[in-house]
């Protein structure tokens, strides 16, 4: 197109609205991205333009400040800017002027009109500073489940090299979101949430491990004041990005408040000679009426992708904790022969099955199979596992190296340093370079090797440290960025050369959540803590990014391996059912009693899978924190599957009656408890489902609900909602005989 655009776009998508003004020539500003605004004409677009203009204030720059979503200090916004770097001093604050804009590959002019409506789409638009000799493309999308996600592709024009030092894209929420909400964590103890309120200033969280973290962000939330699962807006954002990241709120002084995302670049690390670009990643941007309209959103969003997983989530054996490194072909065959018997689809051998590695000082990064070991190869395990109808999957931590390893002694340049020393050590091993293409080559190569040989239908990747002084030898330069980039590529090598390969994201347990990582994965570990009381939590949080199809939930021994707590199998059961499927135990040292009812959970299990991984989250508000309910719906209100919970002894004698959300109002629900192996453990009276199962219509167990059993603590009673037929709203159903 010729000319400067000026008008504004409006993309609208399940409830969701993103209104975007083009005028003047400047990069896209957001005029109003929430709730459905309804399609605007010409004069309402216009209105709300103009009608959201701040005054310009005393002591302030005459004219008002447009805060386009890559924020601009030569226009005068005086917070951080969407972009920060130099041509050693020189270029360091452009102004864009906008030179093309298409709306899902459509020219956009001013044959357009003034305000355009669409559903859900993508607007892209080209930029350039001529003094400054960079241009920019922004991209915009509006998804169909309502998701808003943006990125920036730099370029630099000028003989000169530039220095890219942030680059940071924004997006606006309302003063009345107050309350901040993200995640903290570490290891055994992901995403636990924690709230503040919001004030001037930043709530900045930096991730600086090299991986996206045990303590990552994951979402950072703004709402309403008390907003929670079912109540309050929420806006938040998420950086799809799995190496060093940013997510922050900022609020300034004339009452703006910005949401933002970005990579967090080290020193020097992407300088760009001319014609080179920068690519930033994925920010999303998630707004939803309470927590589970967001995350349901997110849930949808990612169903929809082309690569989302579509075939049957196959119930998995892990053997770590049950072998740990003393792999034994008698004791895996034995294993797996248990494994079938209670319905086990996918075996998958852990750490310990290559080179020299017998503990995790040794070995790492010499992937070929331990002749010591395996004599005969893994072809013995491999024919077993399949012979028995289930897949086999193999661990791998691709970007790591022991010192102590043939790789790290032919090849001690291609570990990851800073200076003339190595970084210390994590977990005994250092990070190898992917970002030299020999190392890359040498591993993706190794990789391939075991997969041609083997029926291999699964890789558990694993990354098991943070990165520090992660430069490329001999200089150091840092090399985080390159070093992620390498990981994306390697698994999409991977991906594209064996299609139908799946592949966990791990890291140190649930290290490397995030979208980008999913992009490629097809689940990811939630945490190495399997203790139920603990996943709870962990569960209950990360669904606020991941659907459960993609969460992998294993039930563990009755003594956990992390907290040593002894749980009910009912209760270790009931926690990891809403998720991808899993069993990390010793099956040879479990009873016969156990083993059986071990089966009848992975056959509800089976029964349910169709509602656990697609249907739509719900998770209840409850004063008492010692209770807990979480459950899916389906999405055609056909069914619901949900789970009460008792964390500890609460402190009143009854639960009273809990509500049951999500449920088609106007049908009629036979609800009743999905038991395995009699009732439930430690209930302290006689429950109402001892006479039968009841029915009620969706809109009474949604505000009424039903009065659940005082369980002692570390317990859990699974319900099933059934719809058996439709009912005026309001009618409550009666007993069934």
């Amino acid at each position: 197109m010729t000319g400067t655009p000026h008008f504004g776009v409006v993309m609208r998508a399940d409830g969701v609205a993103l209104v975007l003004d083009l005028r003047d020539g400047g990069l896209p500003a957001i005029v109003h991205w929430g709730a459905d605004c309804g399609e605007l004409d010409a004069r309402a677009y216009i209105d709300l333009a103009e009608a959201g203009v701040m005054p310009v204030g005393a002591s302030e720059v005459d004219v008002p400040v447009r805060i386009a979503i890559l924020p601009e200090h030569a226009r005068g916004w005086m917070g951080r800017p969407g972009l920060s770097g130099s041509r050693a001093g020189a270029a360091w604050s452009p102004r864009w002027s906008v030179t093309a804009a298409t709306l899902d590959g459509a020219e956009l002019s001013e044959a357009s009109g003034t305000v355009v409506n669409h559903g859900a789409g993508t607007v892209v638009v080209t930029a350039v500073d001529e003094a400054a000799e960079l241009s920019l493309t922004l991209t915009v999308e509006l998804s169909g489940a309502g998701i808003v996600r943006t990125r920036a592709a730099l370029q630099n024009l000028a003989a000169e090299t530039y220095q890219l030092d942030d680059l940071m894209l924004c997006l606006p929420t309302p003063a009345i979101a107050s309350e901040v909400l993200d995640f903290a964590g570490r290891w055994s103890g992901e995403r636990a949430p924690q709230r503040r309120a919001m004030a001037i200033g930043s709530h900045r969280r930096e991730g600086r491990r090299g991986r996206t973290g045990l303590d990552a962000a994951t979402i950072l939330s703004v709402g309403t004041p008390g907003f929670g699962f079912a109540n309050g807006e929420v806006w938040g954002i998420h950086t799809a990005w799995s190496g060093n990241h940013v997510h922050q709120v900022e609020r300034v002084l004339s009452g703006e408040q910005l949401l933002g995302g970005g990579e967090l670049l080290l020193p020097g690390e992407v300088r760009l000679a001319q014609g080179e670009g920068y690519e930033s990643p994925w920010v999303y941007g998630i707004y939803g009426v309470g927590l589970d309209d967001s995350a349901r959103r997110m849930h949808r969003h990612l169903r929809a992708r082309p690569q989302h997983p579509r075939s049957i989530r196959p119930v998995t054996l892990n053997v770590w904790e049950a072998v740990y490194f003393d792999h034994d072909l008698e004791t895996l065959l034995g294993l797996a022969d248990k494994a079938a018997e209670v319905g086990i689809e996918r075996f998958v051998l852990d750490d310990g099955w290559f080179g020299g590695r017998r503990n995790d000082r040794a070995g790492l990064g010499d992937w070929t199979v331990s002749s010591e070991v395996w004599p005969n190869g893994l072809h013995p395990l491999v024919d077993r596992v399949r012979g028995l109808g289930m897949e086999f999957g193999l661990w791998f931590e691709p970007e790591m190296v022991n010192i102590d390893s043939d790789l790290a002694r032919e090849h001690p340049e291609w570990i990851m340093a800073t200076g003339d020393r190595l970084p210390v050590e994590s977990r005994h091993q250092q990070v190898l370079n992917l970002g030299i293409p020999e190392a890359y080559d040498h591993v993706r190569d190794a990789m391939c090797a075991i997969l041609d040989e083997y029926d291999i239908a699964y890789i558990k990747w694993d990354h098991n440290r943070d990165l520090v002084d992660a430069g490329t030898q001999p200089l150091g330069r840092p090399g985080v960025h390159e070093q992620t980039l390498a990981y994306y590529r390697l698994v999409d090598e991977l991906k594209s050369r064996y299609p139908d390969l799946e592949i966990e994201s791990c890291s140190s347990g649930g290290g490397r959540v995030d979208l980008a990582a999913l992009d490629r994965t097809d689940r990811v570990w939630v945490s190495d803590n399997n203790d139920p009381i603990d996943r709870q939590q962990i569960n209950r949080w990360t669904t606020q990014l991941v659907p459960p199809e993609l969460m992998g939930n294993h039930i563990a021994s009755g003594a956990s391996h992390t907290t040593n707590r002894l749980h009910a199998l009912s209760f270790r059961a009931v926690t990891a059912l809403f998720g991808h499927l899993g069993v990390e135990w010793d099956l040879r040292h479990a009873s016969e009693a156990e083993l059986a009812e071990l089966g009848g959970w992975i056959e509800l299990h089976k029964a349910n899978r169709e509602l656990l991984h697609g249907g739509e989250l719900v998770r209840l508000d409850h004063p008492d924190a010692s209770l807990s309910l979480n459950g899916v719906v389906a999405a055609d209100g056909s069914a619901g599957l949900f789970a009460f919970v008792s964390m500890w002894r609460a402190p009143v004698a009854s639960p009273g009656r809990i509500r049951l959300p999500g449920l088609l109002p106007t049908a009629r629900y036979r609800v009743e408890p999905a038991l395995v192996g009699g009732l439930p453990h430690g209930a302290d009276t006689a429950p109402w489902w001892e006479l039968g199962p009841i029915e009620m219509s969706g809109a009474v167990l949604g505000s009424a609900g039903v009065v659940m059993p005082a369980l002692r603590p570390e317990q859990a009673v699974l319900l099933r909602a059934e719809r058996v037929d439709e009912v005026d709203g309001g009618t409550t159903g009666s007993r069934t005989a």
